[in-house]
């Protein structure tokens, strides 16, 4: 989808106004307007020279969901990818002449532009590359040590992989949005766009090799475009795939993850590692963390941030939602249901799921203090069987059990007491997008209860 003149202006003086931001100092003050404020209190330095990593074996699987570009060995999710947009045919036209009405910053990239699966006019600049500088050499704490600084309500990305369970708080992705890291031997990065509210991990690992991801300052659909450090290729968070430059059409493989509370990760995790303030930059950044820049963003009469998609309104756009996708079929879970019926039983292109819900998370994108905010809840999704026996669950005081065994569990679908203690459910991947980003990349989305 095209845009006018008007819009190119305004693109263009959001852009401005943001790395004029970006290069400022001065607190960050609250404020009641629809529109994120990105001020921070201090400049991000250059990143460090990334790690070199060890190769690892990447795992087999089907091609990607999107036409590559070139020849590429890529990787499946190991449970269900977010379903990408229809295919769309991948254009080599003369890039000096794509690239001369676009509304995106070039200079600076080896990326090669003549590659592409997505119209350029639907690119915007809102920062310039690495502006909001990505986290390449986190350091972890115990849970008891990130209680010093972090509530309960808290919100985390939680991720479990190889016996390994680590925290990823929010009040440092707001101001980093992307980390490198690796989880049990796995390399792994770990991203979250606030525009979106979407939080999603992948491996990252690309033709049998470990690739390190920054942000590209660029969104599509409002939401975050990263690149790879290796080719520069532009990578859409929301769908895990390139979409501009050498790798096109090359789809990462995700990670099952999950927003929830700090409080509920530390039950869970008692010897989990959450990531600590200190982030490589010398403490630039210490006075930030637990500031919301994006003040009131998620109230339900915003619209949504540089977004110049079509606007469905079967729900309100900055309506929370889960997003699962299963066998071609994607459906939308809104928050406001799930809070009312705690539990959901469903069947998602041939899979019986279950959605739970559970209070006591805080909202990232309310008030200026992310632990004064608003509770939106946390999520878990999950198949139903286990050893070949279906489960039906109920919400309790105490979290979720099943009627069969009366067996108690948790969030993160473990059962905890009772007869199965023990026993995990398997995940499915998920988001809790907004409702406006989740249906610009997932248009024939079904919805839950509509």
């Amino acid at each position: 989808m095209g845009f006018n003149g008007r819009q190119r202006l305004i693109v263009g003086g959001v852009s401005a106004a943001l790395v004029v931001a970006a290069c400022s100092s001065g607190e960050a003050t609250p404020t009641e307007s629809a529109a994120p404020d990105p001020t921070p209190t201090a400049t991000a330095p250059a990143n460090p020279a990334p790690a070199t990593a060890t190769p690892v074996q990447q795992p087999p699987g089907a091609s990607p969901t999107l036409p590559p570009a070139i020849e590429t060995p890529t990787a499946q999710p190991t449970i269900v990818p977010t379903p990408t947009r229809t295919p769309l045919p991948t254009f080599t036209p003369n890039a000096t002449q794509r690239l001369g009405i676009t509304s995106f910053i070039t200079t600076g990239w080896k990326t090669n532009f003549e590659k592409h699966n997505v119209e350029y006019d639907e690119i915007f600049s809102a920062q310039v590359k690495d502006g909001i500088a990505s986290v390449d050499r986190p350091t972890f704490e115990t849970p008891d040590a990130a209680s010093e600084w972090l509530t309960d309500r808290d919100p985390v990305v939680a991720v479990e992989l190889n016996g390994v369970a680590k925290a990823y708080p929010l009040a440092i992705l707001l101001w980093h949005e992307i980390v490198n890291d690796e989880i049990g031997g796995t390399p792994v990065v770990v991203t979250f766009c606030p525009l979106c509210n979407t939080a999603l991990v992948f491996e990252r690992v690309v033709n049998g090799e470990p690739v390190e991801f920054g942000t590209t300052g660029n969104l599509r659909n409002s939401d975050l475009i990263m690149y790879d450090r290796t080719t520069e290729s532009w990578w859409q968070q929301i769908t895990g795939t390139a979409i501009v430059g050498d790798l096109t059409g090359t789809q990462l493989t995700f990670v099952p993850a999950t927003i929830v509370s700090f409080g509920d990760f530390r039950d869970a995790f008692t010897e989990g590692q959450v990531l600590s303030k200190d982030t490589g930059f010398g403490g630039l950044f210490d006075n930030n963390y637990g500031i919301n820049p994006y003040s009131r963003y998620d109230s339900d009469t915003n619209d949504p941030f540089l977004f110049f998609g079509e606007r469905d309104i079967r729900l309100p756009l900055m309506e929370r939602v889960v997003g699962v996708a299963i066998g071609g079929q994607a459906k939308a879970y809104p928050f406001d249901d799930l809070k009312r019926e705690r539990v959901v039983h469903d069947e998602i292109g041939g899979q019986a799921i279950v959605v739970f819900w559970k209070s006591g998370t805080a909202s990232a994108l309310d008030n200026r203090m992310i632990a004064t905010s608003k509770d939106v809840g946390a999520t878990g999704v999950f198949l139903t069987t286990v050893e070949g026996r279906e489960l039906t669950f109920q919400s309790t005081d105490d979290g979720f059990t099943d009627e069969e065994t009366g067996s108690l569990w948790n969030i993160f679908g473990k059962a905890i007491a009772g007869p199965l203690a023990g026993e995990q459910l398997e995940p499915v991947i998920h988001a809790n997008h907004f409702w406006f980003a989740w249906v610009a990349f997932s248009p024939d989305t079904l919805i839950h209860g509509r």
